[in-house]
């Protein structure tokens, strides 16, 4: 994997001009700054590199930053997602799925276990492999106590059931979706962009143009321009035929 230099300008999380330079401190800065581009949508070349260099110094001090090197190498799954390479993203989420598996106390690992699990979803959905993906949100979804988990799950069953053209399912699926609180800004447009994709599909043009209408909103009001689900629903709404 790639390695940065280390002077305070190039190292992980470096802060030119004084500030907290333990090694910790330093790693968890420029950890929180990689999440926080992802989750905004700010894509640029060096993000995937930035994990690549996180990942690399917590397996090298893996005493040390033990207990984030897996969310570490998911979200770097994530990344691959975003940038269309969906079989390495799904390579790294049934890497970290085998080592979840291998811990102690798996019931602790629940909340990252059920992640994973949506991140592989995800990565076999932008391969064309909606049944499998189905499978994935169907069994975990009793499993999911946190409503940030449940949406999620639920959003992931919304796409395989649109990618096996099971519209109807998938627009009841998003109604479920729907009814749980307000999600978390990184999470917006999500729910209507899934549901749009479903009416869609259900050839009822007028109501999939305004549910993407009102989840290109939503994004455009908390994320970057650039995020992906932005690019996705432009490109629905130029399918859509027009009025």
């Amino acid at each position: 994997m790639p390695r940065r230099g280390r002077g305070p300008s190039s190292r992980p999380g470096g802060v030119a001009g004084g500030g907290d330079r333990r090694p910790g401190t330093v790693w968890y800065a420029a950890y929180a700054a990689a999440l926080a581009a992802r989750a905004h949508g700010r894509q640029a070349p060096s993000l995937l590199a930035e994990f690549d260099a996180l990942i690399a110094e917590a397996e090298r001090t893996y005493d040390f930053h033990h207990g984030l090197l897996l969310p570490a190498r998911l979200n770097r799954a994530w990344v691959l997602i975003d940038e269309a390479r969906p079989a390495e993203a799904e390579a790294e989420a049934r890497d970290v799925l085998r080592a979840l598996a291998r811990r102690a106390h798996p019931a602790e690992d629940l909340q990252r276990e059920l992640s994973a699990l949506i991140c592989l979803g995800h990565a076999l959905c932008e391969q064309g492999h909606h049944e499998e993906s189905e499978k994935i949100a169907r069994a975990n979804l009793p499993r999911a106590g946190e409503d940030h988990l449940v949406r999620s799950l639920r959003i992931l069953l919304v796409r395989s059931l649109s990618g096996l053209g099971r519209h109807e399912e998938a627009l009841a699926q998003s109604s479920e979706a729907q009814a749980l609180p307000e999600p978390p800004p990184y999470a917006a447009g999500h729910v209507e962009f899934r549901r749009a994709t479903a009416l869609h599909g259900l050839g009822r043009a007028d109501e999939a143009r305004a549910e993407a209408g009102r989840a290109l909103a939503a994004c455009e009001r908390y994320l970057h321009p650039t995020h992906p689900r932005i690019t996705a629903i432009r490109t629905l709404l130029s399918r859509i035929s027009p009025r």
